[in-house]
C-alpha cells in the first residue's frame, strides 16, 4: 500500500486533512489558467547588481547550450568520447586568457566567491605562508566564504579597510610581513575603480602574490589584470551569457600566470595530436586525485561547470572585442548619466564603472547597511546596457524627490 512508503514519517507532521485544492483541469484549461496568472506579472526595471547582473544574452547562446550533447555531458574523462565538450572548454579557457591578459585558465570553479577562496589557498601553497590579506571593498559574500575557508584550514585572514572618503581601498598596512597574498576587486564592490598603480610591485617585493577579482564585462574597457602584474585573476562569469534566473551555479573565472599552472585547481583542457597526427583535446596537468581522493587533492571543487562555461564561450564569440567594448561603454555612459543627474545624492565622486552608491531611502538597488553599518541609508545601484533612458530618468526623479 502507498501508506507503507510514509511509515517512517512521524504522525504529528503528517497532513491530517486533504489539501484544499480546486477540481482537476484538462490540459487546455490548465494552460489557460496559468496564462491568466502569468499575465498578472508586471515587467519591472531592476537596478540590482552586486555580483549578479542583467545583461543582454544573444539568442544563439540558448540555442547552443540547449543542445543535448552539451547539457547532458558529465566530466569528460574519456577523451575519445568527449571531443566536443573538451573543445568548448579549451576555447573558453583561451578566451578567458585573452580577456584577463593571463597565461592559463581553467574550468569548473563554482562561482566568483569560491574561485577567490581557491586562489587564496593556491597562494598559500605557492608561498608556503599562512596569512591572507583582502580588501574590505571586496564583495562581502566573497569575504565571508574566504573566512569560512580560512577557519577550517587554520589560516590567518586580515581585512584591509576602505577609505570612507572615496570608497577605495587604503594603502595602509596593505600586507603583513610574511603574508601570502593580497586580494583586490576591480571595480570594487561599490563599483569604484581602484588605483592599481604600483600595487603589484609593492606586493611582489614582499614575496607575496597579487590576486584580482574582476567583472568580466568591465574588461571591455578597463586594462586587464595581466597588464598590471596580477598573479591570479578570478571573478564571476555569470554576466557572460548566463541569465540571473538560471537557478544553478555561477561561473567562477580563474586564470593564472603560466608558472603557476600546476598549482591551479579545477579542470584544465589542453590541445594535442593523436596517433594519426590529428588535433585533439584532453584533460591535462591535473591528476585524478583532484577529483576522487579528497585527502590528496589540490582542490575539492570538481563538479562540471562546462555548460555555464559554454554559454560564456558562445557569448564572447558572438560579441567579439567590439561587441564587448560596446556593452561596457553603454554601461559606463548610462551609469554616469545617472550619477551626474543625482549630484550630491551620490556618496562618492570616485570614478566608477556600472555601479555606484547613493544616499537614499528609496527602495532601489541593494541596501548597504546590512553589510557595512557605516553605510546605513545608502544603496548600491547598478546600471547596465539594458536600462532604457526613460527608466533612468524616472529613477533620477524618484531619488531626487525622496
Amino acid at each position: 500500500m502507498i501508506q507503507s512508503f510514509f511509515a517512517d514519517i512521524p504522525a504529528p507532521v503528517r497532513l491530517k486533512n486533504p489539501l484544499d485544492l480546486p477540481p482537476p483541469l484538462s490540459e487546455p484549461e490548465l494552460i489557460q489558467a496559468l496564462t491568466e496568472q502569468s499575465e498578472k506579472n508586471r515587467e519591472a526595471t531592476s537596478f540590482l547588481g552586486a555580483g549578479c547582473y542583467k545583461h543582454f544574452i544573444p539568442s544563439v547562446v540558448n540555442h547552443l547550450v540547449g543542445r543535448s550533447e552539451f547539457y547532458t555531458a558529465y566530466t569528460p574523462y574519456q577523451a575519445e568520447a568527449s571531443q566536443g565538450t573538451l573543445q568548448t572548454i579549451y576555447e573558453y579557457q583561451t578566451m578567458i586568457c585573452e580577456l584577463t591578459g593571463m597565461g592559463a585558465a581553467n574550468a569548473s570553479m563554482y562561482d566568483g566567491a569560491t574561485a577567490m577562496a581557491e586562489a587564496a589557498f593556491m597562494a598559500c601553497r605557492i608561498t608556503g605562508r599562512k596569512e591572507i590579506a583582502v580588501s574590505s571593498a571586496v564583495h562581502p559574500h566573497y569575504r565571508q566564504v574566504l573566512k569560512t575557508y580560512c577557519k577550517a584550514a587554520d589560516l590567518t585572514l586580515t581585512e584591509v579597510p576602505y577609505d570612507q572618503k572615496d570608497g577605495l581601498t587604503t594603502g595602509d598596512c596593505r600586507l603583513k610581513t610574511g603574508g601570502s597574498c593580497f586580494i583586490l576587486q576591480q571595480p570594487n564592490f561599490f563599483g569604484n575603480i581602484e588605483n592599481i598603480q604600483g600595487q603589484a610591485a609593492e606586493i611582489h617585493a614582499q614575496g607575496a602574490l597579487f590576486i584580482v577579482s574582476v567583472d568580466p564585462i568591465s574588461l571591455g574597457l578597463i586594462k586587464p589584470p595581466g597588464e598590471y602584474g596580477a598573479d591570479i585573476v578570478v571573478g564571476e562569469g555569470q554576466a557572460l551569457g548566463n541569465p540571473q534566473n538560471f537557478g544553478g551555479p555561477g561561473l567562477g573565472l580563474f586564470a593564472v600566470k603560466k608558472e603557476f599552472l600546476r598549482q591551479m585547481p579545477g579542470r584544465i583542457v589542453g590541445a594535442t595530436v593523436d596517433a594519426e597526427g590529428k588535433m585533439g583535446f584532453v584533460l591535462t596537468l591535473s591528476t585524478r586525485e583532484q577529483h576522487i581522493r579528497r585527502e590528496r587533492a589540490t582542490s575539492n571543487i570538481c563538479s562540471n561547470e562546462a555548460l555555464c562555461a559554454l554559454a560564456a564561450c558562445v557569448y564572447l564569440s558572438v560579441m567579439g572585442k567590439a561587441g564587448l567594448k560596446k556593452v561596457a561603454e553603454l554601461c559606463l555612459q548610462k551609469a554616469n548619466y545617472v550619477k551626474k543627474a543625482l549630484g550630491k545624492k551620490v556618496l562618492w565622486p570616485t570614478h566608477s564603472f556600472k555601479e555606484f552608491v547613493v544616499k537614499t531611502d528609496k527602495k532601489v538597488g541593494v541596501p548597504l547597511g546590512r553589510f557595512f553599518p557605516e553605510l546605513k541609508g545608502c544603496r548600491l545601484l547598478c546600471i547596465t546596457e539594458l536600462n532604457k533612458k526613460e527608466a533612468l530618468d524616472q529613477l533620477i526623479a524618484e531619488i531626487a524627490a525622496a
